[in-house]
């Protein structure tokens, strides 16, 4: 019985170079998405610490009043 020997060398080359193009593109494609992922998480954050420096950030408190209506703590104090 005569079994064929398997793909010819060019067959296996043309093969390789396939696959490491297939690679590269895949690779590309990974760098694009991170990228873009990157930018949306940046934008997101720029856009949250300006909102944050307008309403003047939680947890803020007077010195001149406090929260039960009455004397701060400048007018207790100095």
């Amino acid at each position: 019985m005569c079994f064929p020997k398997g793909p010819a060398p060019a067959e296996k080359q043309a093969a390789v170079d396939q696959r490491v193009e297939a690679d590269e593109i895949n690779r590309e494609a990974v760098e694009d998405t991170s990228n873009q992922k990157r930018e949306d998480i940046q934008s997101a954050l720029e856009s949250r610490v300006e909102r944050k420096g307008k309403r003047g950030g939680s947890g803020r408190r007077s010195l001149l009043k406090s929260s039960s209506g009455g004397a701060g703590y400048l007018q207790r104090f100095s």
